[in-house]
């Protein structure tokens, strides 16, 4: 049966006149499935009997399975979800004292290979189609107890394209999710709460900029091409100037809305005054901000993260340059949620890290 959560407005108005219903059938639909979090046909009260069991024949509301459900000590939650083809992504949720973020997957697998993140290890599967990308909020709003979709005082109330794969490798369906996403009589997100992340694939940046005015982050990582080739190798492709100056173009950015630069930091890799310096010198005219990450380990990482006196040391040139360079505290990295940390082939717990998370997917 057709599954009708990932359709745009568009598609579902479509798809119930092709059923022989009238046009108001497909915006109640809307409202159950992306304000009210129905998942079933059943639960939908302002719909006949005899039409909700018309519907129940055709199609289906279909969320991604949750394989495991895990909570660290900090409360970050990250789920493995499992999508009908058998393929395995993960998403996570990071709450914070003023906000809750959502860590969302754009691809099973990545392409990129970047050499600190172990995504990267993980070949590429394949994109995520828009219904297991939008599938992935409402999995963490049925996990919040956040239906319907409350307008204040929300646990989920930022999203960020940071999870597995490069987001715009997969534009046409990140954007059809995240349109459905931002829709304000559904799940009803603010662009200026949305945040893509991307390695740099820079003919796609003026689009995205353009059709879904979203905040964007750049996986720097470097300030030469020739250290940048190696930790970010879509940097052979599209260098640092050319993705700059894409920067300079990105429709939505400006002082209120600036571009953020993402930066792990790595041990005597590109953590020295020099590079910070440098740094400095590249963003210069652009409206940016740094987020400097420490770098979180895995299995056989061939880094190490950087000290703390070279991260504030980093930190501190830049901040003196007149940009906001905040180092992001580690999440989540008991379960292996923290940024560079996922990848879904890669998290069969054993029994004593079960006791250790001290939460089963059951209990979540």
């Amino acid at each position: 049966m057709k599954n009708l959560v990932g359709l745009s407005r568009a598609e579902l108005l479509e798809e119930m006149r092709g059923f022989g219903a009238e046009p108001f059938r497909a915006r109640q639909l809307w409202h159950w499935i992306y304000n009210r979090g129905a998942t079933s046909f059943d639960a939908m009260t302002s719909l006949s009997k005899a039409f909700r069991a018309r519907l129940a024949e055709h199609y289906a509301i279909e969320r991604p399975t949750v394989s495991r459900a895990l909570r660290s000590t900090d409360g970050t939650r990250k789920w493995l979800l499992r999508f009908s083809d058998g393929n395995e992504a993960e998403t996570v949720h990071i709450p914070e004292e003023d906000r809750g973020t959502l860590c969302v997957s754009s691809q099973v697998g990545c392409t990129l290979t970047c050499k600190f993140c172990h995504t990267g290890t993980q070949r590429l599967v394949r994109n995520l189609e828009a219904a297991e990308i939008v599938g992935q909020v409402m999995i963490a709003r049925d996990a919040l107890g956040e239906w319907p979709s409350p307008p204040e005082d929300r646990q989920l109330t930022n999203i960020v394209l940071m999870g597995m794969g490069e987001p715009l490798y997969n534009y046409e369906n990140v954007a059809k999710a995240l349109k459905i996403v931002m829709d304000g009589e559904g799940l009803s997100l603010s662009k200026r709460k949305i945040t893509l992340s991307t390695s740099g694939v820079v003919p796609m940046i003026r689009r995205c900029g353009a059709e879904l005015q979203v905040n964007l982050a750049i996986s720097l990582h470097a300030v030469r091409d020739e250290l940048r080739d190696v930790l970010v190798p879509i940097n052979k492709k599209w260098p640092i100037a050319e993705l700059l100056q894409a920067c300079r173009e990105y429709p939505s950015a400006s002082n209120a809305r600036r571009i953020t630069f993402e930066y792990v930091m790595l041990k005597d890799v590109n953590d020295s005054p020099a590079d910070a310096r440098e740094l400095v010198r590249l963003l210069k005219g652009i409206p940016a901000k740094v987020n400097l990450i420490p770098f979180n380990p895995w299995p056989g990482a061939p880094f190490e993260r950087s000290t703390e006196r070279a991260i504030a040391a980093f930190a501190d040139i830049v901040f003196a340059a007149g940009y906001s360079a905040p180092v992001r505290t580690p999440r989540g990295e008991d379960i292996m949620a923290a940024c560079g940390q996922l990848k879904s082939d890669s998290v069969r717990l054993r029994a004593s890290e079960r006791l250790r998370v001290g939460m089963s997917a059951a209990e979540a």
